[in-house]
C-alpha cells in the first residue's frame, strides 16, 4: 500500500512539473510561439514558472537554496536554533529539512531536531513519518509529517516571494 501511494505520488508530481518545466524553457529566452505580449495566457505561463520554482527549491539540495536565499535560512534558524547550513546537512533535500524543524518545533521532540535528523539521514534513514513514530509514540507520524510539510511548503513559497 505505502509504495503504490508513493508511485502513485511520484507519478502524479512528474505529470504536473515536467508541462511547467517544458513552458520555462525555449529557445532565444522569449515567450513560446503564440504566445506573445498581447496574449492573455502568458499570466498562466507565468503562474506556471512560479510553481515550478518552488517546487524545485523544495527539491534542491539544501546547500545549492540556503547559500542564495536569506529568508529560508533565517527560518531554519528560528526553528532549529542552528545555522540553516549545518541543520540541513545530510537531508536529501531542504523540504524535507523544513519539515523536519517543524515537527520537532511542534511535538517538542526529545532530543529536540538533532534527534530528528537522526532518524531522517545517514545509515538506516527513515521518513518523517517513522521518525516521529519512534521518537512521540503518542503522535499521529502521518499527519504531524503532512501538517509539517505543508508548513515547509509555506515556508519556501514565502522565502521565494522574499528573495
Amino acid at each position: 500500500m505505502k509504495r503504490s501511494t508513493l508511485i502513485l505520488v511520484t507519478s502524479l508530481s512528474l505529470v504536473f512539473t515536467v508541462p511547467a518545466l517544458a513552458q520555462r524553457s525555449h529557445p532565444g529566452g522569449g515567450p513560446p510561439a503564440g504566445h506573445g505580449a498581447g496574449d492573455n495566457s502568458a499570466a498562466g505561463n507565468s503562474h506556471a514558472a512560479d510553481a515550478s520554482a518552488h517546487t524545485d527549491m523544495a527539491h534542491s539540495a539544501p546547500s545549492d537554496v540556503l547559500s542564495h536565499n536569506a529568508a529560508i535560512s533565517g527560518k531554519i534558524k528560528t526553528l532549529t536554533g542552528q545555522d540553516a547550513a549545518t541543520a540541513c546537512n545530510g537531508f536529501k533535500n531542504l523540504g524535507q529539512c523544513v519539515a523536519a524543524a517543524h515537527v520537532a518545533k511542534n511535538l517538542d521532540i526529545p532530543g529536540g531536531f538533532d534527534a530528528l535528523k537522526a532518524k531522517m539521514t545517514g545509515s538506516g534513514a527513515v521518513s518523517l513519518g517513522k521518525a516521529i513514530q519512534a521518537l512521540a509514540p503518542n503522535a499521529d507520524g502521518k499527519a504531524e509529517a503532512k501538517k509539517a510539510s505543508r508548513q515547509a511548503s509555506d515556508d519556501m513559497k514565502d522565502a521565494e516571494t522574499n528573495s
